[in-house]
């Protein structure tokens, strides 16, 4: 697919550009080349935006006339392109930059220190600020503001700015560097200026996941995220993290913190107190010099809790961490006038006039917020040194002895067991003040009993047993997430004892003793999120992203917790490990090849077999082989010279055992057939059908995407055998969604992914492939289809309105925004081959099935079995869950609809209920087979 690039010529002319000098005064004593030389416009000029290409070319050229500038590529982007970051200092700095990061290293980890050590180190180390650019590529502002910032660096001899210089390192970050050149090249692509807009990109802005590249960070599945967490966790260390987003809220310019609650229980107090300190003097600097329209807190929804975000990462590092929010584009707008926004109060004590708003009056407000942290870096350099070490030695103190989290359900405990001891108040005369009532007193033993429970301590380390992993090649996938992101992880090189288990050599340890220990507790622990509502009885507060999400509960991770001391030290992992431990042919029989179905990696040898057109079977009934039972769906592979190349070639990167038997395994089997599959997406690209993509990609299954408008057009069944609607396709585009541009004003390549779902062409059409023979598997909230392809189902979380179409019910009376909850799953049904009898499944607010009476064309794959089926996040009456289903299988003509109600693919995390869609592709076409 064509990519609007440009820029290609800059190379050639490098050489002929005359630099543009500032004000004598500020002139360096060399010249460094002005961006408007090279761009042939002046950057933060309406109408004009600046590509990647362009950026860079810039940013080599000075890097060869500035020595205050070193320019190095952080790593390859999902495109291919070097992803750049620009380390800024005094040429003093630069020539020590190894010195200088090694302090930042060791004061960040804070082992083997003392506090005078790191009091030295603090005093010769400079400040290291971490501002990263264009995530979200649409949001153009930051991007185009690190191009000013950087040239006013190299330029500027003012007594601030060389302050600065000599007290900081600034790392300046291109966060996204494909959605930048796309997005600056779509609003380029006009003549006429009046026409130029920049959110009708027809694709994501990034490879697979658009927007959600904001949501991997503790995944760090995609290469640009890894890429960034390498610099911030495993090479630089910085102390300050400025994630640059807009837009900003109605009415206002720039959200900057400090944040709302709740913050995550798992952090270091000292992070949020710096955290907020920051944000204060962005807010004054701005004030000062009559910038009005700077909010905090209530003014947005952003918070501290979730995990996954560039910024929020950096929380359980140890890391200060500011996001803002502005607004701004090249093409001029109104600022709009909101009421509430035109009453100072202490969230926006400075109100701003609504307006004629153009881009450089965004890009002097993002130069502001820079230069007001890289002041507070300089200033207080000493302290946000120390500090860093601080919060470390304070983690590796809490994770070498007892020490507990408090979160809302262990208060709720303490109520409890409060409200069974009686107490006289006799009150007093502040009972009514907030802060002062003296009836929230309870018996201070009861911290010692109840907050300070020993069943309750946090874990000192987690064992992550070798000979238990249901998928070892996933809990490989989740260890290389912790050391991407700069955990500790160890591997028992021999076998060991402990606490009177044994575990093998090859296994895993993960301490809580170091620095990161936040971030280690929070990938591993359940969220605790409190019950957060604007008023008792009221509706919720919505959260700024998802509330649970635990890594290694959402892979199926097994692991041991150790809660006393423990002893035993094991080597390393010095890096991100390469391959999962190699799997093996086990046996000598000559009839054929039978694999767990428990692996995910299963799925890509069935692939690899497929594709080169050799059969494979799914067993129906367990199978037990060299001593080992494995559960119903595992491989049949028929031997054959070419299908035991490819098990050969295959097993031990994949991590597979497969068993080399004598004869063919009794019982039925079921053929797995390989799948025409169509993709459902739409313009603008839709992330959930992304993510699947990308792991399309990864496991090596051919699909073809598909678009409403071919959709639409019926006869489906020609050219597919699958058709699958992730969970953002209705909830995004039926009824309405963003507005699309018109087709004759985009080039012709784009104009198939035009046009919108509907219930009048395409619902039809969909159920008319399905009666054809089809399988359709809708995911998540595109599970809502079900009833009106005919599937004999309803959905108990909706309502009939008034005008007769379907309404939520209240959030006030069931509201589960995006947590872990647990299913218990039929086995024997091919859908769920491979899968636990109860999993962790994703859930966000959700479709949940009753079957209709009587029905016999649809039956329940996986249910929910209790009143409180919440494993991590936050859920408000879940209640409603028990007794209903969460994927139904179901049988429509000659074909099968799977309605998969929970997010199994969510962001490419939940590796344990894969196997629901994967299965799907495959069991909708199976043929059953009696077997000899």
């Amino acid at each position: 697919m064509r990519r609007f690039r440009g820029g290609s010529f800059f190379a050639a002319v490098l050489a002929a550009i005359i630099a543009i000098p500032g004000d004598a005064s500020d002139a360096p004593a060399t010249t460094i080349t002005n961006p408007a030389a090279l761009l042939k416009f002046e950057p933060g000029a309406d109408y004009v935006l600046a590509n990647y290409t362009q950026i860079s070319a810039w940013l080599h050229q000075i890097a060869g006339e500035s020595d205050r500038i070193k320019l190095i590529s952080i790593g390859k982007t999902a495109e291919g392109r070097d992803q750049y970051m620009a380390i800024v200092s005094s040429p003093e700095n630069i020539r020590n930059l190894d010195r200088l990061r090694e302090i930042s290293r060791r004061l960040a980890l804070a082992k083997g220190m003392t506090d005078d050590e790191a009091h030295k180190l603090a005093a010769e180390g400079r400040s290291v600020v971490w501002m990263d650019a264009g995530l979200h590529a649409t949001e153009v502002v930051p991007a185009q503001s690190h191009i000013e910032i950087i040239h006013e660096m190299l330029t500027r001899n003012d007594p601030e700015t060389l302050r600065l210089l000599g007290d900081d390192i600034m790392l300046f970050v291109f966060a996204n560097p494909d959605g930048l050149e796309l997005v600056s090249n779509w609003y380029m692509r006009p003549a006429d200026k009046a026409k130029r807009v920049s959110d009708t990109i027809p694709i994501l802005y990034q490879k697979y996941i658009g927007h959600d590249d904001n949501r991997d960070s503790f995944a760090s599945t995609q290469p640009e995220t890894t890429n960034m967490n390498r610099a911030a966790y495993r090479d630089w260390f910085p102390q300050i993290l400025y994630n640059q987003h807009q837009t900003g809220p109605l009415g206002a310019v720039v959200f900057i913190p400090p944040f709302r609650d709740p913050y995550n229980f798992n952090n270091e107090p000292l992070v949020i107190n710096q955290t907020d300190i920051v944000g204060e003097m962005m807010h004054a600097r701005l004030v000062a010099q009559g910038k009005g329209g700077s909010v905090m807190r209530s003014g947005a929804p952003y918070s501290t809790w979730f995990n996954g975000g560039v910024r929020t990462i950096g929380y359980f590092h140890n890391q200060i961490g500011i996001l803002t929010e502005i607004i701004g584009n090249p093409t001029p707008f109104d600022l709009p006038l909101v009421p509430a926004n035109q009453l100072a109060r202490e969230d926006e004590v400075m109100p701003i006039a609504p307006q004629k708003w153009h881009f450089q009056q965004s890009l002097d407000y993002m130069k502001e917020m820079d230069r007001a942290i890289l002041d507070y870096a300089s200033r207080y350099r000493e302290t946000v040194l120390f500090n860093r070490y601080v919060m470390g030695r304070n983690q590796i103190a809490k994770g070498s002895s007892d020490s507990w989290i408090v979160t809302p359900k262990r208060i709720e405990a303490l109520k409890t067991a409060a409200a069974a001891i009686k107490t006289e108040h006799k009150g007093t005369p502040l009972d009514g003040l907030t802060g002062y009532n003296s009836r929230d007193i309870v018996p201070a033993s009861l911290y010692q009993t109840v907050l300070q429970d020993p069943a309750m301590r946090a874990p000192r380390a987690y064992i992550i047993p070798g000979d238990r992993q249901p998928d070892m090649p996933t809990t490989i996938k989740f260890l290389n997430a912790l050391i991407k992101t700069g955990i500790e992880v160890e591997r028992a090189d021999a076998p060991f004892t402990f606490a009177g288990v044994t575990y093998p050599a090859g296994s895993f340890v993960v301490r809580t003793d170091q620095a990161f220990r936040p971030h280690v507790l929070d990938m591993f622990e359940p969220q605790d999120h409190p019950q957060d509502f604007a008023y008792p009885g009221g509706p919720p507060i919505k959260p700024y992203d998802v509330t649970g999400y635990t890594l290694a509960l959402q892979m199926n991770v097994r692991f041991d917790r150790v809660l006393d001391t423990f002893a035993p030290k094991f080597p390393a992992v010095a890096d991100v490990i390469d391959a999962p431990p190699a799997g093996h042919i086990v046996g000598e029989g000559l009839a054929g090849f039978v694999v767990s179905h428990a692996t995910n990696n299963s799925f890509t040898l069935s692939n690899r077999l497929l594709k080169a057109r050799l059969p494979v079977f799914w067993l129906k009934s367990p199978t037990i082989v060299a001593g080992a039972t494995l559960a119903p769906g595992a491989l049949w592979i028929p031997a054959s010279a070419r299908a035991k190349a490819i098990v050969a070639q295959s097993v031990g990167p994949l991590g597979i055992d497969a068993y080399a038997v004598a004869a063919k395994p009794a019982g039925d089997t079921i053929a797995v057939k390989p799948a025409r599959i169509g993709l459902v997406d739409i313009y603008g690209g839709s992330m959930a059908s992304g993510w699947t993509r990308w792991l399309f990609d990864q496991f090596e299954f051919p699909y073809t995407r598909v678009y409403p408008q071919e959709l639409d057009k019926g006869r489906l069944d020609r050219k597919y055998d699958v058709l699958i609607l992730q969970s953002d396709i209705l909830g995004r585009e039926e009824g309405g969604g963003r507005e699309q541009p018109k087709a004759e004003d985009i080039p012709v390549e784009y104009r198939a992914m035009l046009g919108r779902i509907s219930a009048e062409r395409t619902y039809p059409a969909i159920a008319s492939f399905a009666k054809a023979g089809g399988t359709v598997i809708a995911v998540g909230d595109a599970s809502r289809i079900g009833p009106a392809l005919g599937v004999p189902v309803k959905n108990i979380l909706v309502t009939a309105g008034g005008d007769g179409k379907d309404k939520p019910i209240s959030s006030s009376k069931f509201y589960v925004p995006g947590s872990i909850v647990t299913v218990k799953v039929d086995v024997a049904d091919p859908l769920a081959y491979g899968v636990p009898e109860t999993v962790n499944m994703f859930y966000n607010n959700n479709p949940v099935f009753s079957l209709t009476s009587g029905a016999t064309t649809a039956r329940q794959v996986a249910g929910y079995y209790n009143d409180d089926p919440l494993v991590s996040g936050w859920a408000w009456g879940q209640k409603l869950l028990n007794g209903n289903a969460s994927i139904v299988d179901a049988t429509l003509g000659r074909g099968r609809v799977y309605l998969i109600g929970g997010e199994v693919t969510q962001r490419g995390q939940p590796y344990a209920t894969f196997k629901f869609l994967f299965n799907g592709i495959f069991a909708g076409r199976a043929e059953a087979h009696r077997g000899s």
